[in-house]
């Protein structure tokens, strides 16, 4: 087993790979997208993947996300090697350590802005009062104060994808992980967002950015070129894009600090119940058609199933009646 090698200050790197291969079978062939990759990532660092399409960066993020896991080689999360993690501890790593933001944003079209920002939470089963409470503040910091109750479809682009942002710094959003964060937006929301990400940046917030565009990736501190699964290149940027001077709350107004006893609380079970009955019943009101001839469906099914058995059932007590009528005769 490799060592891990050691951070700045002496103790495990945040992110660590070592020797991280990555391949998938296709058909009769054997691909490699990741080919023995050893990188460390420190807390706070802004750092940009940067290669071609086909180069392994989307790969190598859902690794670094605990989305996937390596082929072969180490991942480490503080020294934690995340392929000795069952499927519900890596999924509690991602909730709770891990903020996601995509391209296309990934939000859902049927809930407001508010109810967006709030489902990490709500995994995390954190009583309604504490995500609203929390959501709302992230929202006014990001600018989106009045848009709160909105539909996301009503949004701008750059709009939408703020609102992941704030979707991402929900549970803390210890580890930032932005895959091309800019590509469906116009230069000046893309500069508005990459700004964003550097002042989070700039309050402790680890930012690794996913992109393919030599100017997003000037913004970051430090630039890992990737080509056919390997690591071309790993440099420091001295001269960062420019960063703008916004004001956001501190980094540890972001973190959640609820103890686990407090989590799950009836009060947070009753919340957490409480909302998958809206979300439904939203879903239904948002898709009425669709969510009418599903249940017109259902209606017909079982009334063919019951008629069905009911003249299946006659059908039997008659011909009985008949034999037993010819047996006395």
């Amino acid at each position: 087993m490799n060592s891990v090698p050691a951070s700045a200050t002496g103790g495990f790197p945040l992110l660590s790979l070592s020797g991280v291969s990555r391949h998938f079978q296709v058909d009769q062939a054997t691909v490699t997208v990741l080919d023995n990759i050893t990188l460390a990532i420190d807390a706070g660092e802004m750092v940009a993947i940067m290669g071609p399409s086909g180069s392994g960066k989307s790969t190598l993020m859902n690794i670094l996300g605990c989305l996937d896991t390596p082929t072969h080689g180490h991942y480490r999360v503080e020294g934690q090697d995340v392929q000795q993690l069952d499927n519900d501890a890596r999924a509690q790593l991602r909730r709770e350590r891990f903020g996601f933001i995509f391209q296309r944003y990934h939000l859902i079209p049927s809930l407001s802005v508010l109810d967006n920002v709030e489902i990490p939470a709500r995994y995390a089963q954190h009583t309604r009062a504490f995500r609203e409470d929390n959501a709302l503040r992230l929202l006014a910091r990001l600018g989106l104060a009045d848009f709160a109750r909105r539909d996301v479809t009503r949004l701008s682009g750059g709009q939408q994808q703020r609102v992941s942002i704030a979707r991402a710094l929900m549970n803390g959003g210890e580890i930032i992980l932005a895959d091309e964060p800019t590509g469906a937006l116009d230069s000046q929301h893309g500069r508005e967002v990459m700004h964003l990400l550097q002042a989070l940046h700039r309050q402790g917030h680890t930012v690794i950015i996913i992109t393919h565009d030599p100017q997003i990736a000037q913004y970051a501190r430090r630039i890992i070129q990737l080509s056919d699964g390997k690591i071309l290149s790993d440099q420091p940027n001295p001269a960062p894009g420019e960063q703008a001077n916004l004001i956001l709350v501190p980094p540890e107004t972001f973190a959640i600090n609820t103890p686990p006893s407090a989590r799950r609380s009836w009060r947070a079970r009753w919340d957490g119940a409480t909302d998958v009955l809206h979300s439904a019943f939203g879903t239904l009101r948002a898709h009425r058609l669709r969510s009418s001839l599903t249940l017109l469906g259902i209606v017909i099914g079982i009334i063919s199933v019951v008629s069905l058995n009911a003249a299946g059932e006659g059908a039997r007590k008659y011909v009985l009646n008949t034999l037993s009528t010819l047996g006395e005769t």
